[in-house]
């Protein structure tokens, strides 16, 4: 049973590191030696890419917010790069681009979501290049804000926070949504963050490199800041609103669409060749360890329920996962307990990383997207 006792101390341990014992050195490390970012109040040319694949339902809606932003009009260019759509996203972004001069709308071949974004940044020349998703609204301020952190010379990379929001408008960000801000903030003030998001980012246009198609921006580019020299940051005060997936069956299928890339990236994306030690730590310790958490969930329930018959420390592993598995599923029966919302989302969360790294290795991951029809 030694291999049995060495598969669930290890799974344990690298559970308990991931999800506590890193965020706790990153926010110590983060005031033992802090690395400020000189930012100011700048307003360089900025190009605003939105790539949309039958994004009719929500497009226009977005344009607005984007001609509404308090920005300098003569400093900022919208780009709408449709990725082959077959709705009305194409005629709504011919219309503004030929009611405002500051807008564009460009037509793809269907190639996915990072050929629209490389299609449409060959066509702009501006200092900066913003990315937003289609359904995504930002607030007036939201652009000067993510463009303050670029003052600073060694800034490649900047992302704002997405806010989830009900369709009423009101707030629900949760507990678990929360913690990874917390931590993106901590990895931000240490040096470079390792992970984005696609609702709000810029990238210095000096920086902008094309990927493989099949790689997403939100993950591939802080880490290929960091092995060029240059840091990846977070700047809370640039808000989108999103809504959230209506039920969890979207949510489950868009998480596992999001983890097939990760999944490929982490395997073939080259994420650990560099960007310093400490970098290559926080990549492993918050990035392939998560990742991996359903897996090391599976070997930690399988070997606590081996060893459980010695009691002790098995027993009670197995009892606490046993536990919180049954918490998830009252609220999966909608039953209103204390904490079982976040169990549930735990739950999804980390049983979409497996589900999502054996469909990686069965199918591969295809360089087109659909849009997720809950969020929007």
């Amino acid at each position: 049973m030694l291999a049995v006792e060495v598969l669930f101390w290890s799974s344990l341990a690298l559970l308990a590191w991931t999800h506590a014992g890193y965020p706790v050195c990153a926010w110590a490390l983060a005031r033992l030696r802090p690395n400020a970012v000189h930012a100011a109040d700048i307003t360089p040319t900025v190009s605003v890419i939105i790539a949309a694949h039958n994004e009719g339902d929500v497009i226009e809606r977005r344009i607005v917010n984007l001609l509404e932003l308090d920005y300098p009009p003569d400093r900022i260019e919208i780009v709408v790069a449709s990725d082959a759509s077959t709705d009305t996203t194409d005629a709504i972004a011919a219309r503004f681009a030929a009611e405002h001069d500051g807008v564009t709308a460009l037509v793809c071949p269907r190639g996915g979501k990072v050929a629209a974004q490389d299609a449409a940044v060959r066509e702009t020349s501006s200092e900066l290049i913003a990315f937003s998703d289609a359904n995504s609204l930002w607030s007036s301020d939201t652009l000067r804000c993510l463009v303050r952190p670029f003052a600073d010379e060694r800034v490649g990379y900047a992302c704002g926070r997405l806010q989830l929001e009900r369709a009423d408008g009101s707030n629900r960000e949760g507990a678990y949504w929360r913690y990874e801000l917390w931590l993106r903030s901590q990895e931000s003030a240490l040096g470079s963050i390792t992970g984005g998001n696609g609702s709000v980012y810029a990238v210095r246009r000096a920086d902008y490199a094309e990927i493989d198609t099949r790689f997403g921006h939100d993950l591939s580019f802080p880490y290929a800041m960091a092995q060029r020299g240059r840091r990846a940051i977070y700047e809370p005060r640039a808000l989108a609103s999103e809504r959230p997936s209506h039920d969890l069956e979207d949510e489950f299928a868009r998480k596992v669409r999001m983890f097939e890339h990760c999944w490929l990236m982490v395997l073939r994306g080259g994420m650990f060749r560099g960007g310093g030690a400490l970098y290559l730590g926080q990549l492993i310790s918050h990035r392939l360890l998560r990742y991996a958490s359903g897996l090391l969930h599976l070997a930690l329930l399988a070997s606590s329920a081996a060893l459980a018959s010695r009691g002790g420390v098995f027993a009670v592993v197995l009892g606490l996962q046993l536990a919180g598995l049954a918490l998830a599923g009252t609220a999966r029966l909608r039953l209103r307990i204390p904490g079982s919302g976040l169990a549930l989302y735990y739950v999804l969360v980390t049983w979409a990383t497996a589900v999502a790294l054996v469909r990686y290795l069965r199918f591969g991951v295809p360089a087109v997207w659909d849009k997720a029809e809950g969020s929007r």
